[in-house]
């Protein structure tokens, strides 16, 4: 049996993509999937237009007609263009016998254009070109089926996330807390009033953020465990303090953010928003907290024991294990796909 994943891997940036289209990759090569990049530069500009229909008209069809055995091609949703992804598409259907099958890492109808039914109306018409889908989470692919989505969906769960740094056996509770992410659309770090202390890592830092919040530095994906000493890692989004808001903090209604991932793969139980999709996921294997309003934050931490912090640790652990395997996507891709770890 041939099959491929194809990812996008930005030339300009001279980048292979992100971190979760990454460890799909390195864990789905264990299922013994072959991995084709399409190299686009994300850059404006007539170079950038010209490349766009080489790939379309000679490089993407020119791979396909010299691979028509494959039997199946897993496509890291979405790519940067969608008119590249239409000519992907289209060339496996001419030119195999191939199914297509779709790893959700994001569906821009429910993050950027939830209020724009004629956008999404073309992406949901895209996605039921899938023989099978991925998606987030179970809410994810609820809301798919309810918008149109006729193809057969899968939860991932979580994500996966490769992590080599050392997992620690027992953590001492102390009732510190981190968070890690692009601090430019974290507003609500300014406004939280905390007694604990909150260790923040990321790019774009403010000025000032209050006495509790500690600026951490800033680190690779593969660097930053090594950094994250905490007892609880942070998953919130918006300006405010009282809940997630805003269009990216509505989207964790649905998404799995990455950044949960990071946190339990380094061993560290997670604080989530109580709406959050994987807000589920989280209470049901017991993970960590989940919280309607970073208020309640100081209280909860003071009246958590260490006896409970450790059973709740140990349950990350196990899950964290799974992580670094690829427990979740390989086990996803099997539901759609009969193939075995090599």
């Amino acid at each position: 049996m041939v099959n491929y994943v194809i990812s996008l891997k930005d030339s300009a940036k001279n980048v292979a993509g992100p971190k979760a289209n990454n460890d799909n990759i390195k864990f789905l090569k264990e299922l013994g999937f072959k991995n084709y990049w399409l190299k686009f530069d994300t850059n404006t500009g007539f170079k950038s237009r010209l490349q766009k229909l080489w790939l379309a008209h000679y490089t993407i069809p020119t791979f396909f007609k010299q691979h028509s055995n494959i039997n199946n091609i897993i496509l890291q949703y979405p790519l940067y263009s969608t008119y590249l992804m239409e000519q992907v598409v289209n060339s496996i259907r001419k030119y195999t016998d191939a199914k297509i099958y779709f790893i959700i890492h994001d569906v821009e109808s429910i993050r950027l254009f939830i209020n724009q039914p004629q956008y999404y109306k073309a992406e949901l018409s895209f996605l039921n070109k899938a023989d099978g889908i991925v998606g987030h989470n179970q809410k994810m692919n609820t809301w798919l089926k309810e918008h149109g989505v006729m193809t057969k969906l899968i939860s991932l769960d979580i994500f996966d996330y490769d992590n080599p740094a050392k997992l620690i056996e027992t953590r001492e509770y102390k009732g510190t807390i981190c968070y890690a992410g692009n601090l430019k659309k974290a507003e609500f770090l300014q406004k939280v009033n905390l007694q604990h202390k909150l260790r923040i890592f990321g790019p774009n830092p403010t000025d000032h953020y209050p006495s509790s919040v500690e600026y951490m530095g800033q680190y690779t994906p593969e660097e930053l465990p090594e950094h994250l000493d905490a007892d609880f890692g942070l998953v919130w989004d918006g300006t405010s303090s009282q809940g997630c808001n805003g269009v990216f903090g509505e989207y964790m209604k649905y998404n799995n953010p990455h950044k949960t991932s990071l946190y339990l793969s380094s061993g560290i139980p997670v604080i989530i928003w109580k709406k959050a999709a994987l807000a589920e996921f989280v209470e049901k294997n017991q993970l960590g907290l989940t919280i309607d309003s970073l208020d309640e934050l100081d209280s909860l931490l003071d009246d958590l024991t260490n006896d409970q912090y450790q059973k709740i640790y140990q349950n990350v652990r196990n899950v964290a294990e799974k992580m670094r395997n690829g427990f979740y996507v390989k086990k996803a891709v099997k539901q759609l796909i009969p193939v075995e770890e090599q």
